[in-house]
């Protein structure tokens, strides 16, 4: 099925974070290969602010409390195409009610469970941006190779003195949130990484993350009883490491903001990873359940990845855990911090 010169173009993904940020080359493919038409987005009132700056977007309806008091307000678009971003229940209802032509792409469910349970490998070697371009071939729409997208609204940009002195120059962003527990180093592996970056570090995260990284914050903190002691070891060891703590500080354009003033960025498999990405930042990925091959690394931008493969349960699922399952928590515990900054 092929569809030409569309008019009015609805795309739909409704989370997470990284997901939506990994649709922006969608986005700008289509109203760059059909400026006249209407490029209309769908997605959760939650992440508004990720999409509703996005120069390539004519409109954006959110999803809140009722699918079919959305439905209703999307019938009256009249769309001559859907593509749909996430491919689940509630995006199957909407193109069945909308009667419209639609595509979508390949989910790898399947293959992830495979990996996951049996250790089976059936994955391609392919991006999940490269995979979303799937649900606009029948469109003619190409992929541009530029890379992801991230619009910050000048009111949310952080200016450089709301951070202290001594982080005003270059400095490290460690994005040290993850929804499961699996996903995040265990809290003395975080001291360890913190001082191995060696340089200013923010934190950036939400308010669930505040309370740890208050923690990391005291670790690195010069008491005044070991000064002497403290300043010795600045200048005879090089200790750098000075941490500040944003996390629950700023909201999530502003904490991008911060990512793009970064020097490098360090960030579990998390949706900040994919933010960093949209501003080209050298990341060092961090991996513990899950992996790469799963195809959510950092799209057209340098990065590293920082994971253990020596163990043979992992990846343990598609998504995380609270907990390791097995109890050792390998996978996080035993990854080596091998890099070097500048």
């Amino acid at each position: 099925m092929s569809v030409k010169n569309p008019k009015k173009i609805l795309i739909l993904r409704f989370g997470a974070i990284g997901d939506i940020v990994l649709t922006s080359p969608v986005i700008r493919a289509i109203k760059v290969q059909f400026p006249d038409a209407e490029v209309h987005y769908c997605t959760k009132k939650g992440y508004r602010s990720l999409v509703e700056h996005n120069p390539y977007l004519d409109k954006v309806h959110l999803l809140e409390d009722s699918l079919s008091q959305l439905v209703k307000v999307l019938r009256k678009e009249k769309y001559d195409f859907i593509v749909d971003l996430h491919r689940n229940l509630r995006t199957r209802l909407i193109k069945w009610q909308l009667l419209r032509p639609s595509a979508t792409f390949t989910k790898l469910s399947f293959q992830k469970s495979l990996m996951a349970k049996l250790k089976i490998n059936h994955l391609p070697n392919v991006h999940v941006v490269d995979r979303y371009m799937e649900a606009v071939k029948p469109l003619g729409v190409k992929p541009d190779a530029m890379g992801l997208d991230y619009f910050i609204p000048d009111e949310d940009v952080v200016a450089k003195d709301w951070l202290p002195e001594t982080h005003r120059g270059r400095y490290v962003v460690y994005a040290l949130g993850g929804q499961q527990g699996t996903k995040r180093l265990p809290f003395h592996r975080m001291i360890e990484l913190c001082d191995r970056i060696n340089k200013p570090i923010v934190l950036v995260g939400g308010p669930e993350d505040k309370e740890v990284g208050d923690q990391l914050v005291e670790f690195f903190t010069k008491s005044e009883d070991n000064a002497q002691f403290e300043q010795q070891l600045t200048a005879d060891l090089g200790k750098r490491t000075t941490v500040f703590n944003a996390c629950g500080k700023l909201n999530l354009n502003q904490s991008a903001s911060i990512i793009k003033g970064a020097a490098y960025v360090f960030a579990h498999d998390t949706g900040m990873m994919h933010v960093a990405a949209a501003f080209r930042k050298q990341i060092f990925c961090i991996w513990g359940n899950t992996i790469p091959l799963f195809g959510m690394y950092p799209y057209r931008t340098k990065f590293t990845i920082l994971e253990n493969n020596k163990i043979n349960c992992r990846p343990c699922s598609k998504i995380g855990y609270d907990k390791c399952p097995k109890g050792h928590f390998k996978c996080m515990e035993e990854i080596v911090f091998d890099f070097w900054l500048p």
